[in-house]
Order: structure tokens, then C-alpha cells, then sequence
């Protein structure tokens, strides 16, 4: 995927007009009533200072200690700022599409209700995608309570997908129509970077300063996070790696049980023939390998034209979203 890192043009120094106002600011919210005052605050006065004119999506994703109502309330004379409601607790990822179909903005930002990134940092990614490119991640810079686990996550996830970006999980923006092109499954908002890079979209990434958390708790932890993200991600590497060629797979690893099931059985008959010694297991051995290695090589070929049909199917959707 190295042909996702194509150079941008050089940096301008003024932001074009169309960015000041193209652009939505995505913020998934649960339970996160302590730090909206401030966080509608520091939003207005970012936008006024810098002079920008985009929306702010503000996510309420079943919160039940108010949060909607107090955004909508701080917010009142705020056009530009809407809140919308999951009626129960989705999840990050179904945040993000909820607010991608809710805006005609060319660009999105993502950006964490606690206020652990500033408001500043808005201004400073519109700037990075008016260099040309189609995602613009944030590298964590700071002191971050979850940096051992954080690490280990994305040091995999680099070494598996060879992506130009060593935070997958933090502050970002993106051009919303790359959400129409990858289905996001649960909890796979970590890996829409990578699936947007395995597609050939350009990605970078700058600094940005990771503040304390001003209030409430945050929503990621636990051991059982671990395990579901470790999960994901060789859910996401085996879409990747064998989704478009799952022959590769199947075919190879049935072929190997195939033909390891043949040299039991010669090794048998070469017993039987030579040492008159018939042993029985040998047998069963030998049906057990080739029945399981045909079998998954059929599976490899049910699963190619699977593979064909998901090809022909994003190509009409494609054809669909250019108006062809």
C-alpha cells in the first residue's frame, strides 16, 4: 500500500475560503454532561476567532445523564451546531455514519467530546487537507493514561497493514465520501484508516497535544477492550490480506492437508506390502486429511466467486456514486 503516501503539494499559508465553511465537525458523545458547557465554548470561540463557518455534529449516543439537552441548550443560537440522538448506546463507528449521512460537507473532523484534543487543532487539520490529501490523522503527543496498551495496538497494527500512520485512534479528518466507499462493521472506526489506505487513499498525520480529561471517565477500558480490539484488528487484516483472493487461503491450506493425507496413505500401503503390518489409525488418518483438505478447497472456491460477485457489486456502487 505504498502508493498511499504520494506527495502533497507544498503547504499554503492561508486557508482557501471553500474550507472555511465545507467542513463538519463529527463528535460522538456518551454520558459526557460534565464537559459540554465548556466544550460548546471552546467550539464557538474557536470558530469565531478562525473564522470558520462548518457545522458541528454533535453525536448523542444514548447518553442518560442529559447530554443532548444540555448541548441543544448551550448551543440555542448556534445554527451550525445540531445534536442527533442514537436512542440507545452504538458505539463510535455508528456515530461517525450517523453524522455522515446527516451532512452534505465535503470534509469531516473527528473530534472527542472529553476535550483531551483542543478546539485550536480544528483549524490546523483544515490546513493539512487543503495540501491534497484524503485523511489527515493526529499523532498524541502528552502524557496518556492508556499509552502501554495504545502502543502495543498500533505497533500491530502497523507491522500487519503497512499504513503511513502510527495513531489509528485519535483526531482526524477525512473526505466524507470515502465513508460511502467501506462498510464500517461495529467498533471498526480504528480501522478506518487502514481500510481507507488499502483502497488507495492518501494518509498523513501531524502532532497534536493530548490535554488531561476535564471530567467524567473514559468509555474505553478493560481488559475485555483489549481482547475485542486485538480481535478486530485479525478481523481486519484477514479481510485485507485474503478477501480478494481467498483461494490463496483455502486452496493452499486444502491442498496441503490433501496432500498430506496421500503420503500417510503411500506410507500405509508401503507397511502393508513391505512390513505386512496394517494399522488402522493410518487409514482413518488418511481419510480424515483428504476429506478436510477437499473440503476446504471447495470452500476456496465458493468463496472466489463470493470474492467476484463483492467486486461486481462495488463497482455498481461506485458507477452509482459518480452518476454513471
Amino acid at each position: 500500500m505504498s502508493e498511499v503516501t504520494r506527495r502533497a503539494p507544498e503547504p499554503r499559508t492561508d486557508l482557501p475560503e471553500e474550507l472555511r465553511w465545507d467542513f463538519a465537525v463529527v463528535i460522538p458523545a456518551y454520558n459526557e454532561a460534565p464537559v459540554i458547557p465548556a466544550l460548546v465554548r471552546e467550539l464557538r470561540e474557536t470558530f469565531r476567532e478562525d473564522g470558520l463557518r462548518g457545522e458541528v455534529l454533535l453525536v448523542d449516543d444514548g447518553s442518560t445523564d442529559g447530554t443532548a439537552e444540555l448541548a441543544r441548550s448551550h448551543a440555542a443560537d448556534w445554527p451550525e451546531f445540531r445534536v442527533l440522538r442514537h436512542g440507545r448506546n452504538l458505539g463510535k463507528t455508528e456515530a461517525m455514519v450517523t453524522a455522515a449521512h446527516a451532512t452534505e460537507r465535503k470534509i469531516l473532523i473527528l473530534f472527542d467530546a472529553d476535550l483531551q484534543h483542543s478546539p485550536r487543532e480544528i483549524r490546523r487539520f483544515l490546513e493539512a487537507m487543503a495540501q491534497g490529501w484524503d485523511i489527515v490523522c493526529g499523532r498524541k503527543v502528552g502524557h496518556y493514561d492508556k499509552r502501554a496498551v495504545s502502543s502495543v495496538y498500533n505497533r500491530l497494527s502497523r507491522r500487519l497493514f503497512d499504513i503511513p500512520a502510527s495513531d489509528l485512534n485519535s483526531m482526524k479528518a477525512f473526505r466524507a465520501g470515502i465513508l460511502q466507499e467501506i462498510p464500517l462493521r461495529h467498533d471498526w472506526h480504528r480501522f478506518f484508516v487502514v481500510l481507507a489506505a488499502d483502497r488507495g487513499h492518501s494518509v498523513t498525520e501531524l502532532d497534536i497535544e493530548l490535554h488531561p480529561r476535564r471530567a467524567g471517565e473514559s468509555k474505553y477500558q478493560g481488559l475485555w477492550r483489549v481482547v475485542v480490539g486485538v480481535m478486530d484488528l485479525l478481523s481486519v487484516w484477514f479481510l485485507l490480506a485474503f478477501s480478494r483472493k481467498p483461494l490463496l487461503l483455502f486452496g493452499t491450506a486444502g491442498g496441503a492437508l490433501a496432500g498430506a493425507g496421500v503420503l500417510v496413505g503411500l506410507v500405509a500401503v508401503y507397511l502393508r506390502l513391505f512390513h505386512g503390518v496394517g494399522f488402522r489409525p493410518l487409514l482413518t488418518l488418511v481419510l480424515l486429511l483428504v476429506t478436510v483438505g477437499v473440503t476446504l478447497f471447495g470452500f476456496g472456491l465458493l468463496a472466489e466467486m463470493v470474492a467476484q460477485l463483492r467486486q461486481e457489486v462495488d463497482q455498481v456502487r461506485r458507477r452509482l456514486r459518480e452518476g454513471r
